[in-house]
């Protein structure tokens, strides 16, 4: 493991006002997307939508790093270049979604764990060969009655710290997911609470599995109500609270914070980025892993048609170029409004 090397690599991904974009859904996920604009998931249509969005004129500008799922870090441009030599080549650094998602956790009725350590090891060294220079891996918190347990928040911290473990040693940084779903009626004020234990299992196991902070870039929620609440907090709100948690959970030796969206709109994403980032500057750098908040607009505008093409590309950039300003703190509400 070269330290500085992963360093460079996670500054790479999140600095300069550059974020990620996470396109790493699995095949069903992606057949829900494409079912929204009733496009067939077929591996030609797959690899053409991230052709897209790959291959966006300026994208490079805004993301620094691009999530991939297992079929597309196999799969090539239309000129036949594979995906993540492509991406390298431009400064997007290609990565890895290596989790093999959340399952049950037997016992604990109403929570999961996050499954894909068997076998880790020699799936890293064949995504290394394969242009991977990142990795990603997503624990699930569900918030509810008498839930999270503490036994929850361990077992999934326990998981992320050995995957990153595996991937310092493979020369590969890994993403350290521990998602707190907005899911539920909850209330800020419950959300901001289980973030805290969540972050606090997540650096107890991270510091007991020597894993080097330097070498990581954390993808946490933002500080939420609950989807369902009766009273939802707004913007200053959940960018104050989030900050509040970030500052006494985070070490300062982190490279990079990445949010993911979690539900939110692609607006409200930007938006709750921007106002963090207008209180900087942080010890880490605060930026975007965005799925969805990157993705839905190109998405509804290319509707798995050919002509749409360029537009799906423009929507994209339009979000790329936002979300990149929310990072630097120059994001206003106005310029949803205005060209791309």
């Amino acid at each position: 493991m070269d330290l500085n090397e992963l360093h460079s690599i996670a500054m790479g991904m999140t600095s300069n006002g550059k974020g990620i974009l996470a396109a790493d859904e699995s095949s069903p996920t992606i057949k829900k997307r494409f079912d929204t604009i009733d496009a067939e998931s077929t591996e030609a249509n797959r690899r053409r939508y991230r052709e897209m969005l790959f291959t966006t004129s300026g994208a490079a500008d805004y993301i620094g790093g691009v999530i991939l799922f297992d079929e597309t870090i196999r799969q090539a441009t239309s000129d036949g270049v594979p995906f993540p030599k492509y991406l390298n080549d431009l400064g997007m650094i290609a990565g890895i979604k290596v989790d093999m998602g959340a399952k049950a956790l037997a016992g604990f009725p109403g929570e999961t764990v996050t499954e894909g350590l068997d076998g880790l090891r020699d799936r890293l060294a064949e995504y290394v060969e394969l242009g991977a220079r990142f990795a990603k891996w997503r624990a699930v918190i569900h918030i509810g009655d008498d839930i999270p347990t503490e036994y929850c928040l361990h077992a999934n911290a326990h998981a992320l710290a050995r995957y990153a473990a595996l991937c310092q040693e493979a020369g590969v940084v890994p993403i350290v997911e521990p998602e707190v779903l907005m899911d539920g009626a909850h209330s800020i004020d419950r959300c901001e609470e289980v973030t805290i234990a969540a972050l606090d299992a997540v650096f107890s196991e991270l510091e007991a599995h020597k894993v080097a902070l330097e070498g990581i870039v954390l993808k946490p929620n933002m500080v939420i109500s609950g989807s369902d609440a009766a009273e939802r907090a707004g913007p200053a709100e959940v960018a104050e609270a989030t900050l509040r948690v970030l500052k006494a959970q985070v070490p300062e030796a982190v490279a990079g914070i990445a949010f993911l969206s979690g539900g939110q709109t692609a607006e409200e994403a930007t938006e709750h980025l921007g106002l963090m980032n207008e209180d900087g500057p942080f010890p880490w750098e605060l930026s975007f892993s965005y799925g969805r908040a990157l993705q839905a607009p190109a998405l509804d505008a290319w509707r798995g048609n050919e002509d749409n093409f360029a537009a799906g590309q423009d929507a994209l950039f339009k979000r790329a170029r936002l979300n990149s300003l929310a990072h630097l703190g120059q994001y206003q509400t106005s310029m949803e409004t205005e060209a791309a």
